[in-house]
Order: C-alpha cells, then structure tokens, then sequence
C-alpha cells in the first residue's frame, strides 16, 4: 500500500487526496445518499458570513438572497483550509469535477466530443484543468490552451496526468477555436482585477466572437467581480452561454443571461450553521445544480 501511494505521487494518476476525493463521490453514486458526501468545489466559492453576505437558500422554490464578494470568496477558502481541514488540491479537484458535469449538462457527448479548454496561470486555470480531465474520461476530446504555466508542482501534476491521456496542449487558441464544438472558459476567476494582459487579450476576443457556445468557470473572464463586464475595451462583448458559479453567485450574475449553475456539494454541517445558511438541494449525485434568472432552481 504505502509503496503504490509513492508511486502515485510521482506519476500522472492522482494524489491519494485526489484519489480519496474520487472514490467517495463513486461510493456516493452507489449508495444514493446525496446527503453523506461533504465537499467542496473551487476557490472561492464559499459565504463569507453574516456581516458580507446575507443568508443564501437554494432549495426547489427559493430564490438566491444575495452573491458572494471576491473579498468573501477569499477569506472564505482560508477557513476551509484551516478550520475545515481541506486542502487546496481537493478544493481543486471537486471544483473541476462540479464544471465538468455542468458542461456534460449542457453539451452531452452525442452534441460533439471536441471541447477546447482555456486555461489561466491560478486556481481558476487548474479547475479548468481537473474539468479537462473528467471530461476526457466522459469521452469528450478535450484539448487545452494553456500559455502560461504555473510554477506550483500541483499545476504541474495535473498538466501531467493530461498528457498522460494523450490530452493535446495547444499555442494557438483562436486556430484551435475554430475546430472545436464547446469551449470551456477557465481563464481568469473571482480573484480578477486589473488589467488584462497578453496573450489573454487575443483568448477573450476570441471567445466573445466565438461561434460555439462557452462554458465559464465561476467568472466570466474579464468580468469584473462585482460589476461585470467592462463598459469598453477587452472582454466588453464577451457574454459566454453558461455560468457555473462555484458554490454561491459573484454579483456579476445580474448582468449574466444564460444558463446558470451552481457548483458544489462540499460544506461540514458546522460551516453551514456558523454562517447561517443552508446548503442547496442537489439531486441524486449530481454535483451541480441549474437555477434560472431570478435565481430559483430548475
């Protein structure tokens, strides 16, 4: 046993974290009990409590009460990985996981295998990168745009573990956008301000003429968090089709017209009950759940 968790973590399959997080949700999906699996997925998608955020209940007529603040999401991830005992490559690999059923959701295999995957240098890129993965076990043909490698070996492993699927990286995304069926937007998340910087300025163009339909992750790149998108310039055309905000809605949301998922199962019962909100209903073992405009779900 101990030398084949050595092994894994020198190789392309999962870490024993990964690997843990995997098998419990396939336990889940034999068992039927949505309600004994807690996790978490993404950065940034938790409520920061009562003084930034006001209760959040999602359930069958609910409506969403309120959005989460990137300042909320942030501190938010500190406590799941301090006093929730999370780490940040299972935090990862739930959330890739979540967007990956999302876009399985919206755009099953039958629509076109060919998905393109943009990914950024942070934690909204290595979302983007578990979803790749999943999506390639579902039998989707994903390719991935990734310039600007992170540094951090968790980013390295999970880039490894694509091309050991013989997953294709690609330099030239506006090429690669026009063979391609659905794209997965995982460029830029919560954490997003600023200006936005080359080669990314071409990708979000791209994306905002693209003639398929477009997958983001938590945030549409170059929205800003709490406004949305910009009133001119780079990414202010960009509408993508589908949301999958992580865990609860950014402010963003009211400028966002398209199909609209929440992403997540992942909360201990204590968390839910120190910041005083409840936990949204999914179904069976689905790890996302679609709300519609005013926010009730579907």
């Amino acid at each position: 046993m101990d030398s084949n968790l050595h092994t894994v973590s020198l190789g392309c399959a999962p870490t024993p974290i990964q690997y843990c997080a995997l098998v419990i949700s396939s336990l889940m999906s034999l068992c039927s009990l949505p309600d004994s699996y807690e996790s978490f997925f993404g950065m940034g998608s938790y409520i920061k409590g009562r003084g930034d955020v006001s209760r959040l209940h999602l359930s069958a007529t609910a409506h969403i009460r309120s959005t989460l603040s990137a300042k909320a999401a942030a501190a938010l991830d500190k406590e799941l990985m301090s006093a929730g005992a999370f780490s940040l490559d299972q935090l990862m690999e739930l959330a890739g996981l979540s967007v990956s059923q999302a876009v399985y959701r919206v755009h099953p295999v039958n629509k076109g295998r060919r998905i393109l995957v943009a990914v950024g240098p942070g934690n909204n890129g290595g979302d983007g990168l578990v979803a790749a993965r999943h999506l390639c076990h579902y039998g989707y043909q994903p390719t991935v745009y990734y310039p600007k490698r992170g540094k951090n070996e968790l980013y390295q492993r999970l880039a490894k573990q694509l091309e050991d699927l013989d997953v294709p990286f690609v330099d030239d995304f506006p090429a690669a956008l026009k063979s391609t069926d659905h794209v997965v937007d995982a460029v830029f998340g919560f954490s997003f301000s600023g200006e936005v910087r080359e080669p990314f300025p071409t990708v979000i163009q791209a994306l905002a003429d693209a003639k398929v339909p477009v997958t983001s992750v938590d945030a549409p790149s170059s929205w800003n968090i709490e406004e949305g998108p910009p009133k001119s310039g780079i990414g202010s055309t960009f509408h993508p089709d589908v949301l999958v905000s992580l865990t609860a809605p950014k402010p963003l949301v009211k400028h966002f017209k398209g199909r609209h998922f929440i992403g997540g199962r992942f909360v201990p019962p204590a968390i839910a009950k120190k910041y005083d909100f409840e936990l949204p209903e999914y179904e069976g073992i689905d790890q996302v759940v679609e709300v519609g405009p005013s926010g009730h779900r579907l």
